[in-house]
């Protein structure tokens, strides 16, 4: 029932084969979806290669570089999508950055700077991304962000991140009210703590993931397949009435009082 087939779909955010944006990737190819990947340029080009080698199975149509501090990159990247595909249906966003010691310590000692990338990269690049792909999601499509339940509670060692992610979804939420207009649907998957490359500047992550295995509901953690799954799927049509909402992916965790 689940199929994705002849839609496009824009994958930000694959690091290393550890990333839920990975996971993501993989279940929409399973389905069907045409994928279009992005990756951060670095001067030496390691990620390019990097993320090329990782997603070549996958047989993306499109691979292009994309910082979302850089505007010209984005309107680089939404043209190109418009050049070679004339429309987009799925955009998966899976961005975020805090500086290390950011994270750790007194919260009242985040810097100004340090506060402002957070927010900038974590948050404010789902709705700058959104704006871009508005006008190509010209039959409807679905917008996808992953947040965590340090948006809503305090999680040691999360510090401005919780902020950042607090702030994402509101977004999600000021998004699917502007953009259900258009059919255009907008959601939020808040997945239990993973080992990745972003959560392992988190102190304590492996303690984290112990803790969920030991009170979650379940017994256990999730993977980054069971985050693609719930992607796919709010991605597709069989999620059509589902707009605006946070969607936890956490074995349960997040209903336990202790």
């Amino acid at each position: 029932m689940l199929n994705l087939t002849g839609k496009n779909a824009l994958v930000t955010g694959i690091a290393n084969n550890r990333s839920i944006a990975w996971g993501i990737a993989q279940q929409l190819h399973k389905a069907g979806a045409n994928l279009g990947i992005t990756y951060l340029p670095d001067d030496k080009g390691k990620m390019e290669k990097k993320v090329a080698e990782l997603v070549e199975p996958l047989n993306p149509s499109l691979f292009l570089p994309c910082n979302v501090q850089n505007d010209e990159q984005i309107q680089s990247t939404f043209e190109t999508i418009q050049d070679k595909w004339g429309k987009l249906d799925i955009l998966i966003h899976c961005l975020a950055f805090a500086n290390k010691d950011d994270l750790s310590g007194g919260f009242s000692q985040t810097s100004r700077s340090g506060f402002n990338t957070a927010l900038e990269i974590s948050t404010y690049s789902l709705v700058q991304l959104s704006g871009a792909a508005k006008p190509l999601m010209t039959e409807g499509g679905s917008i996808i962000t992953l947040t965590y339940l340090g948006g809503v509670r305090a999680i040691p060692n999360y510090n401005v991140m919780g902020v950042a992610k607090a702030g994402l979804e509101a977004s999600v939420r000021y998004l699917a009210a502007e953009l259900g207009l258009q059919n255009i649907r907008v959601n939020a998957i808040s997945a239990g703590p993973i080992r990745t490359l972003a959560s392992s500047a988190v102190g304590g992550i492996l303690d984290m993931i112990h803790h969920v295995e030991e009170v979650a509901p379940l017994r256990r953690t999730v993977t980054q397949q069971e985050v693609g799954n719930t992607a796919a799927f709010l991605a597709s049509d069989l999620a059509s009435g589902i707009t605006g909402q946070v969607l936890y992916v956490d074995a349960g965790y997040e209903i336990m009082g202790m």
